[in-house]
């Protein structure tokens, strides 16, 4: 593997495991504001503010250790390793970190659809949602102020 492609190929697995991990700590820590372009974006996560949640903190382990599989990849590439070793790192590092960022995204999809179901099942059942414009004047949302 030649020396300039290695430098690339190890500097980008590194900022993509940065991307990646700080993106699963704060999905973690229910602190991923919804967005376009990072977390778990589907129709069911976006749906609602707790989906989003949701869907972010079940996928956090998976995308953590993703962002360390490139991590680990990007510094084995930027320590030199021979061309054989570099080509073999640069494959796992890149199936690796698909394949637990797609399970991370999967996992999180689900968690987002059962957020979603759970609050439409509550909301069927006649419970306050909390949507309406005053919900002291709908009947069975609070008790009447005596």
């Amino acid at each position: 593997m030649p020396a300039t492609l290695r430098l690339v190929l190890g500097v980008l697995f590194v900022l993509a495991g940065v991307a990646l991990v700080t993106v699963a700590v704060l999905g973690a820590r229910s602190r991923l504001p919804r967005n376009r372009w990072a977390g778990v974006r589907t129709a069911a996560t976006l749906e609602s503010a707790p989906a989003w949640v949701s869907a972010n903190r079940v996928a956090a382990p998976p995308l953590g250790a993703a962002g360390a599989v490139c991590l680990f990849a990007g510094v084995v590439l930027l320590a030199g390793p021979s061309a054989v070793l570099g080509w073999i790192v640069t494959v796992v590092g890149v199936v690796g970190a698909l394949v637990l960022a797609g399970v991370g995204g999967a996992l999180g999809d689900r968690a987002g659809r059962i957020e979603t179901a759970t609050r439409a099942a509550e909301s069927a059942a006649g419970g306050c949602t909390g949507s309406c414009a005053g919900c002291d004047l709908v009947a069975g949302c609070r008790t009447a102020p005596r």
